[in-house]
């Protein structure tokens, strides 16, 4: 069998000439060595039978059988079975993003529910069909706000997720945005120390995360009487478990609403995929990225479900575009409306109790022990003092317990969720 090459040695120098390089090495020049492979060391082909046998016995070297006590962005949860046996059905299979209306009305009506529970939960008018994740959506939010400000300039707290912070100046960067961080105090935005800033009509927007990334519920109370005639926007970020029991965002007079669905219905799984969103008031619907799905009749007058908005750059022309986001997270919203579906609004409620009651009696037991809670005022996540991360992290492991995520030498943050048990509690109280 010949080797395929997808360019021939013709187009590939006509290519190499055409950025001025001489040969594949000099392009390739300024990767570490280390990761080029000149050959790979792989065994012999095997059938389909003896493969599965290897990985099953490969699988086995896992060791699953950890108490779960790491949270900052991505969260175990329960997953009822019936979401991946629902998500799973032929309907939603698709090698391309189902978003055609005249062969795909149920994943369009996916994300029209969608964006009407994310509204409901946020208390906000429109949602889009969801973005990347939730780092994406903070980005994209600050771009929406300097569009409908006019200004380049926005404040944002350090208390945020430092993922999202990196995607933010990314962002930033590019799009000639100064991002101006907000000191903490106490594990809490400052928000006292920019009372001036927020009514000075320069900054478009002040970014805030609610629980924050070290789980203290913020002051957002403090926000609630600026001077509309010169308000800088409020962008908050909600980690959405919690926000079911919180006060909506709408409270507090939020103008854009962000956020990751990972929390409902969708597993930890190395990191993703998750799925972003953006929430906001409708005066403000057209200056937001991605796509709306909206609910209309046919001519026949049935219901019917079609792409209302569409401000990226695959549907109309680039510079009128809001973003180049090229499409949404059908599978993972997907998983959150079945999620939602199957919990109601009790059933969310319930589990958003459990993991902040699971928190508490952890943090109080702790505490009871001469450790050094650092945060009061948090959800389901705190920040435990301890003398050397490194050392307790690794002893904690080593009785079975992934202890927490390190955010400094002598600080981890501790989260529980609601499939924490008592046993898992005490047992992390008595090996600390």
């Amino acid at each position: 069998m010949k080797n395929f090459k997808a360019n021939s040695d013709e187009t590939i120098k006509e290519m190499l000439e055409s950025i001025g390089e001489k040969n594949l090495d000099d392009l390739f020049s300024m990767v570490d060595k280390r990761a080029i492979m000149p050959k790979l060391n792989l065994p012999d082909a095997l059938s389909e039978m003896e493969t599965q046998k290897d990985i099953k016995k490969l699988s086995k070297e896992n060791n699953i059988e950890y108490s779960y006590f790491i949270g900052a962005g991505a969260y175990k949860r329960f997953i009822p079975a019936a979401i991946s046996q629902i998500s799973s059905r032929f309907e939603f299979n698709t090698a391309y993003t189902p978003y055609q209306p005249e062969i795909s009305q149920g994943t369009l009506q996916v994300i029209y529910e969608f964006q009407s529970m994310i509204c409901d939960i946020t208390g906000m008018d429109v949602c889009n069909a969801s973005v990347y994740d939730a780092g994406n959506a903070c980005a994209e939010a600050m771009l929406m706000a300097s569009r409908i400000s006019g200004r380049d300039k926005i404040l944002v707290s350090k208390s945020i997720n430092p993922q999202y912070m990196e995607v933010i100046k990314t962002y930033a960067n590019a799009g000639d945005i100064k991002v101006e961080f907000i000191e903490t105090r106490n594990f809490k935005t400052d928000l006292d120390s920019i009372q001036d800033k927020l009514t000075s009509g320069e900054y478009s927007a002040l970014l805030i995360q609610n629980p924050n990334f070290y789980g203290t519920i913020e002051d957002i109370d403090k926000l609630k009487n600026l001077n509309k005639d010169t308000k800088t926007l409020l962008i908050m970020c909600l980690e959405m478990m919690s926000n079911t029991v919180l006060n909506k965002p709408s409270t507090y007079n939020a103008d854009i609403v962000v956020g990751d669905v990972q929390s409902f219905g969708n597993p930890v799984s190395y990191g993703g995929p998750y799925a972003g969103f953006i929430a906001t008031l409708d005066k403000y619907k057209r200056q937001m990225p991605g796509r709306i799905v909206g609910r209309t009749l046919d001519a026949e007058g049935k219901q019917a479900f079609t792409l209302t908005l569409q401000a990226r750059e695959q549907h109309i022309r680039r510079e009128k575009a809001t973003s180049n986001i090229c499409s949404n997270q059908g599978l993972a919203i997907l998983n959150a409306v079945i999620y939602l579906s199957l919990l109601g609004k009790k059933g969310t409620q319930q589990a958003a109790y459990l993991s902040a009651k699971n928190a508490h009696m952890l943090a109080d037991g702790l505490q009871k022990k001469g450790y050094n809670v650092l945060n009061q005022d948090f959800f389901n996540e705190f920040i435990l003092e301890i003398d050397n991360a490194d050392n307790f992290l690794a002893k904690m492991k080593q009785n079975g317990i992934l202890a927490g995520y390190k955010t400094g030498t002598k600080q981890i943050l501790v989260c529980c969720t609601e499939i924490i048990t008592k046993e898992e509690i005490e047992k992390y109280i008595n090996c600390a």
